[in-house]
């Protein structure tokens, strides 16, 4: 029976009547966008009558929240799923292996490999000793007891080697394709997605590959931790600039729209607050330096606590693809530091300088006759233009030093001759 339905398929599927088979890639670490992007593809697959979705992977693992929506949408897909470790070379690592655990088939290409579960790469904890007991603390052990139980319910699930899926969790081992087919980790080794279809017994189907939409790709863009926290830099420093210049619009639309999509990527990311906060602090700190002059203790502390704030911002820092790197910090901070010293360096010398208003400090002042003139004319004193009245006539040009001010009209004596005379 089961030989006249697999003839009846392949006779159907050489009609051209066969159901589509869609391709879904899953490269790089896994995260809000990638699991976006799986559980949109197999939505679409479900709705567009597709018998197969193969999700082919290669990743170092993820964030345990998207690996877990991942899973959840295989899980509860209508289409069978398959996860593909592919193309030689690649690895099914960390929050790979549970996806590949939860799939109704589960290959690999040669030379490709999968496990090192442990919860340091899912869970965002680092395992610590507790040296009293000799052992691993409480919050280690509850994290790893979750992730064990949670493997060994899909490898019960399919059917696979739970046993060895533990050990992956536990002791982070690793198998290469040939091993976890001889294990039963996988059913398939195959060399490309066509000798899988082959090995499947849809040697012809159609198949569609599924490519990101401009969404998902901007999802990916600013989930990104470094893009997201340059955004909250952009933002903030851009509606500064707007709020010390009313009106000029552009740097607040710029700095809204950057914080608003800022917000949403560290909603979707293991955020610590309270990092995010001691960033706020500290540039709310050096913005008060320059307002409110404290010979550089203010500014300081503001550089302390950004630079600290920058550190702890994102929790889950042993993630792969998703730390911020020391060197963009450093950066960063170095750069907002020497922004301090500039403008503690302005209000110093504006304050060692007088102020250039008010009646005294014309008095005295030189200027520069616009135009001949006699009795009355126009010079340029302070780099401004100044209606003048003098009892000598003057020439183009000519030195100027005022002796008095009636109201908007300065009283002038020439005092040399012109440039160049």
């Amino acid at each position: 029976m089961a030989r006249l339905v697999l003839v009846l398929g392949l006779l159907w599927s050489a009609w051209g009547g066969a159901a589509p088979v869609f391709l879904v890639s899953l490269d790089g670490a896994i995260g809000p966008a990638s699991a976006h992007f799986v559980k949109r593809g197999i939505e679409r697959a479900a709705k567009d009558g597709a018998e197969l979705v193969i999700l082919q992977i290669d990743t170092p693992g993820g964030l345990d929240t998207s690996m877990r929506e991942v899973i959840k949408a295989i899980l509860a897909s209508p289409v069978p799923v398959a996860v593909f470790v592919a193309p030689s070379g690649a690895r099914a690592a960390s929050a790979g292996t549970f996806i590949l655990y939860a799939a109704h088939i589960a290959a690999m290409a040669p030379g490709t490999n999968l496990g090192a579960a442990s919860p340091v790469s899912i869970g965002g904890a680092m395992p610590q000793k507790d040296d009293k007991k000799g052992g691993e603390d409480t919050m280690t052990r509850k994290v790893t007891n979750d992730a064990v139980a949670y493997i060994r319910g899909l490898a019960q699930l399919r059917g696979r080697n739970a046993d060895w899926a533990e050990k992956a969790v536990r002791e982070g081992v690793s198998l290469p394709a040939q091993e976890a087919l001889k294990l039963k980790v996988i059913e398939h080794v195959a060399a490309d997605v066509p000798s899988l279809l082959a090995k499947l017994g849809k040697p012809n189907a159609e198949l569609r590959a599924l490519e990101m939409d401009w969404r998902t790709r901007l999802l990916a863009v600013i989930t990104n931790p470094t893009v997201a926290y340059l955004l909250v830099l952009v933002g903030i420093y851009a509606l500064i600039f707007e709020f010390m210049n009313p009106g000029l619009i552009l740097p607040g639309v710029v700095g809204a729209i950057a914080l608003l999509l800022a917000l949403y990527a560290l909603h979707l990311l293991p955020v610590n607050y309270a990092g995010l906060a001691l960033m706020l602090l500290g540039i709310a700190f050096m913005i008060a330096e320059a307002f409110l002059p404290s010979f550089g203790a203010i500014g300081v502390g503001g550089i302390v606590a950004f630079a600290l704030g920058s550190l702890l911002l994102i929790e889950d820092t042993e993630l792969p693809g998703f730390e911020i790197p020391y060197a963009l910090i450093a950066g960063v901070t170095a750069a907002s530091a020497g922004f301090l010293i500039v403008v503690l360096g302005m209000l110093a010398r504006s304050r060692r300088r007088a102020v250039v208003s008010g009646r005294e400090e014309m008095i005295g002042a030189t200027g520069e006759a616009l135009a001949d003139f006699d009795g009355e004319g126009w010079a340029r004193v302070h780099g401004e233009q100044w209606k003048v009245r003098t009892s000598r006539p003057v020439r183009r040009g000519q030195k100027l030093r005022v002796t008095g001010m009636q109201g908007l009209i300065l009283s002038v004596e020439p005092t040399g001759t012109t440039e160049g005379g």
